[in-house]
């Protein structure tokens, strides 16, 4: 999809035991994966027949930034609402609140009064446009003002064709929430997750707001722990095709994959080394769970951790000089920090006796983590600087976190109204979003920014 910015003013018109479980049993979670005997990353999921996906915010008293989409000129037969695509993003970010915006249709060569829009409390107003090109494409236009200094922000076209009409509006998101909080937007970015319907699991790939779903892989046998490869080309993932798990890299513009990890017992709980040339996983090849490092231009597995216990779920810290994981070693699953050649192993959580899922945010200041508190599991975050802990969710059963990749918000799983979801949340816990689907969903991972 092309962008072209529009001129600063507007003159002319011109985004194991344990796998068995598994494989027969959805039901078997990520949450309770190391409660049994101990076997491997896993987690069930469950489905959507159409992953379309309907957003819910919930929050409130939040210092937000008011903004307001003026009604933009559209013409007949466009299928998406572009302007409520930009709104959605931008509310959905936590930092930005929407005001109404009117019934005057305001397009990008409009040359808005501003005082009116500032008396309602409006900081920024967005006008735009949607027309047909001559080649069947839309031309999708906006300008954003700064309505309490009354000066224009700025604008872009984007030429796109039908299916781009709602990338286009992710990166009209994006660059309006840059202008309007100095930090890059994640809106044009995606998630990937895994469903089951019936007998069928899928690998989705998704806009960061969950729609646009699309399918890279369906297997009538289960498909776990994806992982975005740091260049967002690939995604690693668990799969039973073959009746055991064995770890795959899929290519996500040609769908060709390759086989990365096919050792005797079980191969599970992938994760990229941050500059995409290793990925470490967890193993059995010496009998109990432990993390090895594997080349991804072949040659035999390197051992990381050396216990008799499990040592599993390794995350990489974004400068690569340290991993984060979950072993029992200690007497209960916990999260540990090592360098990446297995040394200087160090405990990072003490807060009760069960702490799994490490991610680390995007800046290292952050892990987000899953705990049981009572019979739930909870999502919670810590300050790596301080150690505090802070719970970021009152639900029973959050599992698989994943940072944005500006760091502001997390996206995970868990039960709302006794069906599986996807939900976002800020470092806060105090803005939500539920991704919700027409079944259950699980193992959401987000990817990195689109170049």
């Amino acid at each position: 999809m092309d962008d072209h910015h529009l001129p600063s003013s507007p003159t002319s018109r011109d985004a194991q035991p344990g796998w068995q479980d598994v494989r027969h049993g959805w039901g078997v979670s990520r949450r309770r994966w190391l409660q049994g005997a101990g076997g491997l990353a896993l987690a069930g999921v469950a489905v959507p027949g159409m992953a379309q996906f309907r957003v819910e915010v919930t929050g409130v008293g939040v210092p937000q930034i008011p903004f307001a989409v003026a009604p933009w000129r559209v013409v007949p037969g466009v299928p998406q609402d572009v302007a409520a695509i930009v709104a959605a993003d931008l509310v959905r970010s936590g930092q930005l609140r929407q005001l109404p915006g009117g019934s005057a249709v305001l397009d990008e060569m409009s040359r808005p009064d501003l005082a009116p829009w500032r008396a309602q409390g409006a900081d920024a107003l967005i006008t735009g446009s949607v027309n047909r090109l001559a080649d069947g494409r839309f031309d999708v236009r906006f300008r954003l003002w700064d309505a309490v200094r009354g000066i224009d922000l700025g604008g872009q076209s984007y030429p796109v064709s039908v299916a781009d009409l709602r990338l286009a509006a992710h990166r009209i998101a994006d660059y309006v929430y840059e202008k309007l909080t100095g930090e890059r937007g994640v809106f044009a970015t995606r998630i990937a997750y895994v469903s089951k319907n019936g007998d069928r699991y899928q690998l989705w790939v998704a806009d960061a707001d969950g729609e646009n779903a699309q399918p890279a892989l369906t297997s009538r046998e289960p498909i776990i722990s994806p992982a975005w490869s740091p260049n967002g080309a690939q995604l690693a993932y668990v799969s039973f095709e073959s009746l055991k798990p064995v770890i795959y890299a899929h290519d996500i513009a040609t769908g060709r994959r390759r086989l990365l990890a096919s050792f005797r017992g079980s191969n599970s709980a992938p994760a990229w080394s941050p500059d995409g040339k290793r990925l470490y996983a967890t193993l059995t090849l010496a009998g109990s769970s432990q993390i090895y490092a594997l080349d991804l231009d072949g040659g035999a597995p390197q051992r990381i951790t050396q216990t008799g216990g499990i040592d599993t779920e390794p995350a990489f810290a974004p400068d690569g000089k340290a991993v984060y994981f979950v072993s029992d070693r200690g007497g209960s699953p916990q999260i540990y920090r090592m360098r990446p050649d297995g040394g200087e192993v160090t405990r990072v959580t003490f807060d009760g006796s069960y702490n799994i899922s490490p991610a680390v945010s995007p800046d290292g200041r952050h892990l987000a983590f899953v705990s049981r508190i009572g019979d739930g599991f909870r999502l919670r975050l810590m300050d790596l600087g301080t150690g505090a802990v802070t719970s970021l969710t009152d639900t029973t059963a959050d599992e698989s976190p994943s940072f944005a990749p500006n760091g502001r918000l997390i996206v995970y799983a868990t039960r709302v109204q006794g069906r599986e979801s996807l939900m976002t949340t800020t470092l806060d816990g105090r803005i939500k979003t539920r991704l919700s689907a027409a079944g259950s969903v699980r193992e959401p991972d987000w990817g990195p920014f689109l170049s």
